[in-house]
């Protein structure tokens, strides 16, 4: 059921615009007794889940007890994190998810199932797993708030996603990565209904009926007059049809859809948001689908100091390199550390230009920065950021097509986790 929902293409809901919304659909749910939220990490910050998350503490007040951020495979949010993000609400709620070790298993789904939805990519069962506290809580309602946008795993971000791969274990994060990677993330990025999705549904509709979650989703885009962010939607209910609603929106809002490719890309990574290439090379794969056959992807990093925000992910990252699909499936064929790290494998092939275009790395030159050396070891080409800026200086240029001043044409993103970038003729149904 939808309790809520508003959203165009052309919306901007202000802070009391959301405020009233959630708390339209929250009374309609009736008084509840003890609830948790899950929220998104710092790295999905535009999301506006922050505020969402101080809404509802404001509504239930000490009946909210616990705040458990979706991290995934991503490093604890730190205090100050915390406070910027979620402003005043005691920092005593937050409870960190351990992926390795804070899971409970409510289920598998059949390999039999996952085989025939991968199009036969894969040949094993998936465990649905979430935290512990979920289960074990006593909660009477679950509030999972985030942003639905294109994602490489499972083809647009959010709803059980949130559940089941922000709070789960590692073994269904390792399969779920691996089966997107597998199945292709180009025939997946930008659609609602992928393999990855049908089977986290299948895992919501027989194994986590009883979780009584609510669903809180934004829609949030940048504006192409000024550059600045909109929550374009704000999408409240706990079905599915809640998340069709908030995709449709998405796809119009986060999908930029080009007439011809893109020769030369520059991406700009927040430092407050990118410190490693595991959320870095979103500058990678949403960008992939645009990228002309020889192109160049130039990411300006300036807070760049690590592959893996997991140090195993980081070691196996470090090890392997973003060298291609064949090397890395040939990497998890004879390796088993590779092959109990799935997830990481998948990064791996998410990572890669498959040989077809260029990546620039350009990290800051702090000592904790990641070296040339780091950088060329797993496949990228290094570049310095100060002198990459000189040409190509994010406080000058706006999202789009571009000019250098000797009058090379170039495209900049501020931000690739807002969107997804492709030409119409490598965008195939």
């Amino acid at each position: 059921m939808i309790y809520f929902q508003t959203g165009s293409t052309k919306a901007d809901l202000s802070q009391e615009d959301l405020k009233e919304g959630l708390h339209t659909a929250l009374a309609l749910l009736g008084k509840k007794k003890k609830i948790l939220a899950i929220p998104p990490d710092f790295t999905r910050f535009a999301s506006r889940a922050g505020e969402l998350t101080q809404y509802a503490y404001e509504y239930y007040g000490d009946k909210l007890t616990d705040i458990l951020p979706a991290l995934g495979t991503h490093t604890p949010m730190t205090k100050k994190q915390i406070s910027e993000m979620f402003g005043d609400i005691p920092q005593s709620l937050f409870r960190n998810h351990d992926w390795r070790n804070d899971v409970v298993t409510l289920g598998e789904v059949p390999a039999e199932y996952v085989r025939e939805v991968s199009g036969y990519a894969v040949d094993f069962g998936w465990p649905a797993q979430v935290n512990k506290l979920l289960v074990e809580g006593g909660f009477d309602l679950i509030l999972s708030i985030g942003q639905v946008v294109p994602h490489e795993v499972v083809g647009m971000a959010n709803h059980n996603k949130n559940i089941f791969v922000g709070t789960g274990g590692a073994e269904g994060i390792n399969k779920s990565h691996f089966i997107g990677a597998a199945f292709g993330m180009e025939r997946m990025m930008g659609r609602a209904q992928t393999p990855v999705r049908r089977i986290f549904n299948y895992a919501s509709h027989h194994f986590a009926k009883h979780l009584p979650i609510l669903y809180i989703l934004t829609v949030v885009g940048v504006d192409s007059e000024d550059g600045t962010l909109k929550v374009r939607g704000l999408y409240i209910g706990d079905d599915k049809e809640v998340f069709k609603a908030a995709a449709t929106l998405s796809i119009e809002v986060n999908f930029n859809m080009l007439e011809r490719p893109m020769k030369k890309v520059v991406v700009y990574l927040d430092p407050t948001e990118f410190k490693s290439t595991w959320l870095g090379n979103k500058a990678i794969y949403r960008t992939r689908m645009a990228i002309a056959d020889g192109g160049e992807l130039i990411v300006l990093a300036p807070e760049l100091k690590e592959f893996g925000e997991d140090p195993e992910i980081d070691r196996l990252i470090r090890k392997y390199g973003y060298f291609g699909t064949p090397n890395t499936l040939k990497s998890v064929h004879e390796n088993e550390d590779l092959n109990n790290n799935l997830s990481a494998a998948a990064h791996l092939i998410h990572g890669s230009s498959e040989g077809r275009f260029t990546v620039t790395y350009c990290p800051g030159n702090k000592k904790e920065n990641l070296t040339q050396q780091e950088i060329e070891s797993v496949g990228f080409k290094y570049a310095i950021l100060e002198e990459m800026i000189k040409v190509f200086n994010p406080e000058k240029l706006k999202d789009g097509w571009n000019k250098t001043v000797d009058g090379e044409e170039f495209y900049y993103i501020s931000n690739p986790a807002l969107g997804l970038w492709a030409v119409r003729e490598r965008f195939k149904d």
